[in-house]
């Protein structure tokens, strides 16, 4: 891994956390290149990085033992059509990480010699906490799964889907998930002000709760409903709130969300040509 030529086609937000990661984990950063058109956003990648930067996609692309795909789903057919020459001659391991961009259409794109990974990582990742979602059809040998998962871990847990479709309602739960958790603790945050705390005192205790309940749900072997009850006295506070959550379908409306986020995933990779 730490010989091998990583090359980033944008230098986005994605792109830097992922390169965060893989220097953390010990990457060589003269191994590492990016090609991204935006001349400030390539000095500030070489300035943060200590990385190579190119604005070329061709030139960067045929240096490439792994080739990650980085910008947005909309110009990454055009993209990658105008790769699929220079692939087809060093034919490196090409990774992804496109929202609704099916691995079918992909292949097409890039030519069929050429071994392609689908990556769906979330915003998390920037901070080395991200939750990534990998398919890949069952030509793709195991060194090569191998290589992806190592990249993805750089940037929080990485787990593999047996079938495509499953990257649906991956998206629907940790692509879009930090949102629901970020609404979730905006509405204690305003009740905890409502209830007479000062602002800054209302941000931290919820914050720090949230935290501390993931971590506690993280090392721990109980399931999240025998965490739940553990806090939970009879008779007491949190029983009181946990009976107005149910009350008002709490569960349901989180699946009935879920659910919709689900379906816009597959309506968006449908207009993007997700089914070519």
């Amino acid at each position: 891994m730490k010989t091998k030529t990583l090359v980033f086609i944008g230098g986005g937000n994605m792109a830097s956390a992922m390169i965060n990661g893989l220097l953390e984990d010990g990457a060589d950063p003269g191994h590492i290149l990016v090609a991204e058109p935006d001349e400030a956003r390539r000095e500030q990648l070489a300035a943060r990085f200590g990385i190579r930067t190119l604005d070329d996609n061709r030139e960067a692309a045929r240096q490439a033992d792994i080739l990650i795909l980085a910008v947005k789903p909309q110009a990454l057919k055009a993209v990658a059509l105008d790769l699929a020459p220079t692939l087809e001659q060093n034919r490196p391991l090409c990774l992804s990480i496109a929202a609704g961009i099916r691995h079918a259409s992909l292949q097409s794109w890039l030519g069929t010699g050429v071994p392609v990974i689908r990556i769906m990582p979330n915003t998390p990742a920037m901070l080395g906490a991200g939750a990534s979602g990998l398919f890949a059809p069952p030509d793709i040998d195991q060194g090569l799964r191998e290589l992806a998962e190592h990249i993805m871990r750089a940037t929080g847990i990485a787990v593999w889907l047996d079938d495509e479709n499953q990257m649906d309602a991956l998206t629907a739960v940790s692509g879009s998930g930090p949102a629901y958790f970020f609404l979730f603790m905006e509405a204690m945050e305003n009740s905890a002000r409502s209830l007479g705390l000062p602002d800054k005192t209302a941000h931290l205790l919820v914050l720090q709760t949230a935290l501390g309940a993931a971590r506690m749900a993280m090392e721990s072997s109980s399931g999240l409903e025998n965490l739940r009850n553990s806090v939970t006295s009879p008779g007491g506070t949190t029983e009181k709130a946990l009976e107005v959550f149910a009350t008002g379908g709490l569960t349901q409306l989180v699946d009935k969300a879920l659910r919709a986020a689900r379906d816009r995933s597959i309506e968006l990779s449908e207009s993007m040509g997700g089914n070519e």
